[in-house]
């Protein structure tokens, strides 16, 4: 109840004030129509599409290795088989944890440069903000920031295509 009364308190001030220039931006939007995000999504697809590849291609290379052993072991004594055996689990282990490890690297390459994309689209929007003039820029989420709007309040194109441009001229 006292969040529903500080909203409409601090909306009313909004309201009261004639000064006051406010819009929204459609923050997924925004992201998902930014070029450079686009940019950066097809560079990682690409290297998670290769990574796939080298462990097919070690994985392919594994079972043949193992398959290998099986029919060479029926030849050899116990001991020696579970040498060998041993040998080869140990091989697979190393290459499962070597994967897991580069998987895990080109995951967390990507999370950070889309961190620094939001954070790079935040400053943009603030940017954009001071020199339109607008006292605030609020972003609609879908767990529903701004939960109305009017239409001609949505910067959201205009900041859209003011960001692609900048990137498009670097």
């Amino acid at each position: 109840m006292k969040k529903l009364i500080l909203g409409i308190l601090i909306i009313s001030s909004f309201a009261s004030c004639e000064q006051s220039k406010i819009a929204f931006v459609d923050n997924a939007k925004l992201l998902n129509d930014y070029q450079e995000k686009k940019d950066i999504e097809a560079k990682f697809k690409t290297k998670a599409e290769k990574f796939q590849k080298r462990a097919d291609s070690l994985s392919r290379a594994f079972q043949t290795e193992a398959l290998e052993f099986e029919s060479k072991s029926k030849t050899l004594s116990q001991k020696k088989a579970q040498e060998q055996y041993n040998v080869l689990m140990q091989k697979r282990q190393l290459m499962g944890q070597q994967l897991q490890s580069e998987e895990i690297q080109i995951q967390q390459q990507g999370q950070k440069e889309i961190d620094s994309l939001v954070k790079k689209v935040r400053n943009f929007v603030k940017e954009y903000g001071k020199k339109n003039q607008y006292t605030f820029i609020l972003g609609n989420t879908e767990s529903g920031s701004v939960l109305y709007g009017e239409e001609t309040k949505d910067v959201t194109e205009a900041v859209l295509k003011e960001l692609n441009d900048t990137y498009n001229k670097k």
